[in-house]
């Protein structure tokens, strides 16, 4: 059981390697100019998930297993959005409230 955790933990931190490697790669493909904020947020987050295998510390903001927090998540879907030549933002969405 703990290895198939490890196992997971190891996918996760390899697909969000990929995603942050995907969005630089498509931002210098499509010539798109990422701020210094969307720069500086890729490169700790980048270096956070190889140092520790996750981006964040408090366990509520993200799921179990998981890589990045659903901000982070949100907020590198934007920026990969914004380097493809998308318009999608993904900040501005509200959840229901819980009945």
């Amino acid at each position: 059981m703990a290895e198939q955790r490890q196992r997971q933990r190891e996918r996760a931190k390899r697909a969000a390697l990929r995603a942050l490697d995907k969005a630089r790669r498509a931002a210098a493909e499509n010539g798109t100019q990422l701020s210094d904020w969307e720069n500086e947020f890729l490169g700790s987050v980048e270096d956070r998930v190889e140092t520790y295998g996750r981006a964040f510390r408090d366990r509520q903001k993200g799921a179990p297993g998981a890589s990045l927090s659903n901000r982070q998540s949100g907020k590198l879907k934007e920026i990969a959005a914004k380097a493809s030549g998308k318009s999608v933002r993904l900040s501005g969405l509200r959840r229901s409230a819980p009945r």
